[in-house]
């Protein structure tokens, strides 16, 4: 989206996966989060976007990039210094902004425990 200066122009939410659990916390990893491929298209997320993710276990929150695990693993995988923040088996929200002219809907999506889709929030 090309947009001109002088717009009113603010980041937005456009994609969340909620109550995700963290497979793996690997810190000899290059830094990024793992996440299973349909969850990545589910939610509208692209490889290597920008996200904010979320503990609801601890309260921690970081930026990190995203980058495709396996198709259907459940896999939600922390990797390098973010995995000091965020360890396996911790409950995550990760979200994805864009800057938007306007406000919109973002493409939400819930998980159960084992990172399975339930459904659109």
């Amino acid at each position: 989206m090309q947009l001109t200066q002088g717009e009113d122009t603010r980041l937005v939410l456009c994609s969340k996966i909620h109550q995700a659990r963290v497979t793996a916390a690997e810190i000899g990893c290059v830094g990024n989060i793992a996440i299973d491929e349909d969850l990545m298209e589910r939610a509208g997320l692209w490889p290597y976007e920008k996200v904010l993710v979320v503990s609801l276990t601890s309260g921690a929150r970081l930026e990190t990039y995203v980058i495709p695990a396996p198709r259907d693993s459940g896999t939600i995988g922390m990797h390098g210094a973010a995995a000091h923040l965020i360890r396996a088996g911790e409950k995550i929200i990760i979200m994805g902004f864009h800057p938007a002219a306007e406000p919109g809907s973002p493409q939400a999506i819930l998980v159960d425990d084992d990172n399975r889709f339930v459904r659109f929030v």
